[in-house]
């Protein structure tokens, strides 16, 4: 009997304690916005001969990146994407963010491109920092955007926006 109520209490310890530092954890997370514009600089695609305008590719965008704080970065981006125009489609996408001071985070998005009535896409977008450099050596965390993608007219670059919102943390100094 002795032993029950033993596991039993250490098991309700590590409970609370599970709770108290998830919740620590989470206090320590923080929010950073920006908004995103970019433009195509270099795209190769292939069809895929399944229907008209169906195809895979892979781009390279450049742009600009504002955050909420005041901070403008760099924006490049590479793409695999797989497109209907006016239809919509998906793409893997990594944003690199480049600051004044040097310091980089990659984010990996996975986009969702639905067109409206007009054939305009409209982008839900999943996201995940993977790296950082610099003062986010070490970050942590996710993001979602919403986005649009102008698709090119005849002798135009493909130009794209997006909102992003990350929650994320940086280690201990």
């Amino acid at each position: 009997m002795a032993t029950r109520k033993s596991i039993l209490f250490l098991f309700s310890i590590l409970l609370i304690s599970a709770w108290v530092l998830g919740s620590a954890i989470q206090a320590g997370a923080e929010t950073m916005k920006w908004r995103t514009a970019a433009t195509v600089t270099k795209q190769e695609s292939i069809p895929v001969s399944d229907e008209e305008g169906h195809f895979l590719g892979v781009q390279l965008l450049q742009g600009l990146a504002f955050f909420e704080n005041g901070e403008i970065a760099k924006l490049r981006s590479h793409a695999i994407y797989d497109t209907i125009p006016g239809k919509g489609g998906q793409a893997i996408t990594y944003h690199i963010y480049t600051f004044e001071d040097g310091s980089t985070f990659v984010v990996r998005n996975q986009r969702l491109l639905v067109a409206d009535k007009s054939g305009n896409l409209s982008a839900k977008v999943t996201s995940e920092v993977i790296k950082g450099t610099g003062r986010f050596e070490g970050i942590k965390g996710t993001a979602s955007a919403i986005g649009k993608t102008f698709e090119a007219s005849k002798g135009e670059a493909t130009r794209s926006t997006n909102e992003f919102t990350l929650t994320y943390t940086l280690p201990s100094k």
